[in-house]
């Protein structure tokens, strides 16, 4: 380590040198004793951690004059000073594991805390920390020289409520530290006035009833001293189909439900086969909302509306429209009644001219001959909002009405006009233009609206009541308060009309946070119209004599309607039967749905019963009940011919279940607003009669139903109706045979397993494959025929008296013998399903219409029934049955 020299006398050679001191980890040895030199050296490692630097004495000796070292002979002391160097050996290390600090959102820091790391070198070359740095990217903090962390830009307690940065140390010799330190900051957020824990978006499950909004919202003043606040909670639904969940049943359906008087005639009633008119026409929504682009008209069919108003009539509609476009505002026709040919006169109208609600009357001169009021002139801004609005233009000439929304509104401006002169010019009413039918070289439409329409009634009579209005316009959702007893002292409330809107006041906070908490949203409808409905909450604040007061943000949030779950309307019951051309005849006609059924289900996951499989949920269909509003009865193959057929209804099944029918030669409508077990009571007393079923084979009909005006609708429901007719042989075989099903076998199944008898032309094919069938019955009945012939006659009597006993009547002008021609190939008949008072009844009805024959006739037909009825054997009655109704003898 050291390299030491040192002079002799005498012989001149060194021979030792000593250390003097305690432990010290070095020696010195000899390398020359002529030339005296020497090394220090270390004995044992040396640290400079322990010790940086060491200081002692040395000394040489000579080798004297003999072997003891006690006669040699030492030099003067030396001082020897060794300085340790240090090694890099160390990594800095942090005092702390972790450190952290809370900070305040919204300010800069200098510094936010400070960090330390430590290294155990010795040197202050690697026993000093030169740097810090923060290993954690895309964070808003710095670090300096000296572990000062301060953020370098303003922090949110909205958009983070704490952060965690990590951060190593390195020493002057560039080690990093052996492990990094945690830093954690929180971010304290700036008080701030406002509502606090409560959603954004709230969901509604249909039929929840009322769901509170905001179950747990309380205000936060920042200690401000508050006398009284008032809150304004307002739901956003006039983007929602007509302003808001309204019921989506037809026109005339909700009249009804609403109790209005009968008469109402729908302009804009949805697309069908009868009600063609407005099938061109835009659809905006599934709620029969028609929309108006300025290139559309339709024109209503003659015979729809009256010709001739009275004095007295009512106009309906919902409305939604906008500023007209275009610079010059020209009129937009929302109902009109104009000339349809030569000339171009406007009889009466309603239409929008610039932001205005116009009605035109004009009288005929032979009802008026005076100058009498003409136009009607009203002047609202709800007439150009873009929103949905309720109109009902009340007629009681002179005066004319109108309300809107349930409020009344009387004209601005009465402009009088003279009668029109009276010709023979047929009228085109139409919507949504006005028919041009003269001053021009071709026939076209003119002055279109641009909006949107829906319910566009018209009612000749006297309005009904404001509770009827208030009714047809009535929101099915809407703002609900949850007991209203515990909203506590000093709360005033108030909801507007359509509680769309509620206002609160109150002076104490606690009071006013548990009355916000129990505003609720209901709706009332079973299958609501899904998504999203905005809600908007606003404050108002009053401070104790401050002159700035606190402002409190509004609340910006939404109830999301879940879609309902959708129903499957199934009707079922007998698809196809046979009846006796006399039953078609009668009084009562033929029953065509006797055991039809309305079924309503919806599909249900159920999940696996073993929790460890994962087997997908299996689908339960249950059953659910709801209205429906219409069931249509359609005829197929041809319409009705009034001259030999119809379908009837007795009034009285439709008025005691509170429904309403029309019925014409396509068809027969029920409609009205009823639980399905009412519509099923009603279609099951539906008859079809044919007073000449000679020439009829079959008849074939069609039901559909409908639930919330064909929002849902059922599937369609096919019924075959065939006629059995007489088939007569001549009385020289002996034998008179009937192709008749009895009166008992309603329906007949055929199961896809069994062999079914098909017949595609007409009866006689049927009544072929029958007698084929039967050919053996027939040879038996020829047979004992001839053979008993007189035996027959003598006991004619007798035998007549056996089947008055029996229930059995018999025709005196042929004999008649009633076959099962599906006896062997079909289910059970529907006998059994028909009561003994209804079949007595079929058997009076049609013994009574039995016609009567003259003598000579009488005697060759009872003669060849004694023949047929001899005929009949215990064994083959199981096979052939005798129809009451039609066999009188």
């Amino acid at each position: 380590m050291c390299h030491m020299v040192c002079c002799g006398r005498g012989k001149g050679e060194i021979c030792a040198f000593k250390i003097h001191g305690q432990e010290l980890p070095f020696e010195a040895v000899v390398l020359n004793k002529t030339s005296g030199e020497g090394r220090l050296r270390a004995k044992s490692p040396i640290d400079c951690e322990l010790q940086k630097e060491y200081t002692f004495i040395i000394q040489a000796y000579d080798c004297g004059t003999g072997p003891r070292e006690t006669a040699w002979k030492k030099s003067h002391k030396a001082v020897v000073h060794i300085q340790v160097k240090d090694v890099n050996e160390f990594a800095p290390t942090f005092k702390e594991p972790a450190y952290k600090a809370i900070v305040t959102e919204g300010k800069i820091y200098d510094s936010i805390l400070q960090v330390e790391a430590i290294d155990e070198d010795c040197s202050p070359q690697y026993s000093q920390i030169c740097n810090y740095e923060i290993v954690t990217t895309d964070v808003p903090f710095a670090i300096d020289r000296n572990g000062n962390v301060r953020n370098t830009e303003k922090l949110s307690y909205d958009k983070q409520h704490q952060y965690e940065i990590l951060v190593t140390a390195y020493d002057c010799g560039q080690k990093p530290a052996a492990q990094d330190t945690l830093v954690q900051v929180d971010v304290k957020p700036v008080c701030k006035p406002g509502w606090q824990d409560w959603t954004k978006r709230i969901e509604y499950q249909p039929g929840s009833g009322s769901v509170p909004l905001f179950p747990s919202i309380h205000l936060e003043t920042c200690d401000g001293a508050v006398s009284s606040i008032q809150i304004t909670t307002e739901l956003q639904t006039n983007y929602i189909g007509k302003g808001c969940d309204r019921e989506t049943y037809s026109e005339k359906s909700l009249q009804k439900l609403c109790g209005a008087s009968s008469g109402i005639i729908d302009l804009l009633p949805s697309p069908s086969a009868a009600t063609n008119w407005t099938i061109g026409l835009l659809v905006d929504s599934s709620e029969m909302i028609f929309k108006f682009d300025g290139r559309q008209g339709a024109k209503i069919p003659d015979g729809v509306v009256p010709k001739n108003l009275t004095d007295q009539f009512t106009i309906t509609m919902w409305m939604k429209h906008g500023p007209s476009p275009g610079v010059r505002a020209e009129k937009e026709t929302i109902l009109c009644n104009s000339d349809k040919t030569e000339m171009n006169r406007h009889h009466y109208a309603l239409y929008v001219h610039n932001c205005r609600l116009v009605f035109l009357l004009r009288k005929d001169f032979d009802q008026a001959d005076t100058f009498r009021p003409a136009e009607f002139h009203w002047k609202l801004d709800q007439i150009c909002d873009k929103e949905w609005h309720y109109y009902v233009i009340n007629v009681e000439f002179p005066v004319v009405t109108l309300y809107m929304d349930g409020a009344t509104y009387e004209p601005y401006l009465v402009t009088n006009d003279w009668p029109i002169h009276p010709s023979h010019i047929a009228m085109q009413l139409t919507v949504g233009a006005c028919w041009q039918g003269g001053e021009v070289t071709k026939p076209r439409f003119a002055q279109f609206f641009h909006g949107s329409l829906a319910s566009l009634t018209i009612r000749p009579g006297k309005m009904d009541s404001q509770k009827v209005i208030s009714c047809l316009q009535a929101c099915k959702e809407g703002l609900d308060i949850n007991s209203l007893e515990s909203l506590g002292q000093g709360i005033k409330y108030h909801f507007n009309p359509s509680q769309s809107v509620l206002v609160m006041e109150g002076d104490d906070i606690g009071n006013i946070n548990r009355a916000l908490q129990k505003v609720s949203y209901i709706n009332s409808r079973q299958f609501p119209t899904a998504g999203v409905r905005r809600l908007k909450v606003s404050s108002k604040v009053q401070c104790f004599g401050e002159d700035v007061c606190i402002s409190i943000p509004d609340i910006d949030a939404y109830v999301m309607v879940l879609q309902a779950v959708e129903p499957q309307i199934t009707l079922h019951g007998t698809d196809r039967f046979w009846r006796p051309a006399a039953q078609f005849e009668s009084a009562r006609g033929v029953i065509l749905f006797p055991d039809i059924k309305i079924v309503s289900t919806f599909t249900k996951a159920e999940a696996p019963s073993d929790l460890k499989t994962t087997a997908p949920k299996s689908a339960v269909l249950e059953e659910m009940l709801h209205n429906l509003d219409f069931c249509d009865i359609l005829v197929l193959g041809g319409d009705l011919d009034p001259r030999q057929e119809c379908l009837e209804l007795n009034h009285s099944e439709l008025h005691q279940r509170h429904l309403d029918a029309t019925n014409s030669t396509a068809g027969y409508s029920i409609y009205g607003v009823g639980s399905m077990s009412r519509y099923e009571q009603v279609l099951r007393h539906i008859r079809y009669r044919n007073w000449h079923p000679a020439a009829l084979e079959s008849r074939h009909f069609r039901i559909k139903c409908s639930e919330l005006n064909g929002r849902y609708t059922s599937n369609e429901f096919n019924l075959e109706v065939s006629v059995l007719h007489e088939v007569r042989v001549p009385d020289s075989e002996h034998v008179n045979h009937l192709i008749a099903q009895p009166p008992f076998l309603q329906s007949v199944h055929h199961p896809e397993s069994q062999t079914s008898i098909q017949h595609s032309s007409a009866v006689p094919s049927i009544a072929t494959v029958v007698i084929i069938i039967s050919v053996c019955m027939l040879v038996f009945v020829v047979a004992m025929g001839v053979y008993r012939v007189r035996i027959a006659h003598q006991h004619f009597i007798q035998e007549t008296e056996a089947a008055k006993e029996a229930e059995m009547d018999w025709d005196d002008s042929a004999l008649t013998i009633t076959v099962n021609p599906m006896e062997k190939h079909g289910a059970p008949g529907r006998g059994e399903e028909e009561t003994e008072e209804e079949e007595e009844e079929e058997a009076e009805e049609d013994s009574s219409s039995s016609s009567e024959s003259e003598g000579s006739e009488e005697e060759e037909e009872e003669e060849g029934a004694g023949r047929g009825r001899h005929g009949q054997s215990g064994a083959r009655q199981a096979q052939l049955e005798w129809d009451d109704s039609t066999l009188p003898y």
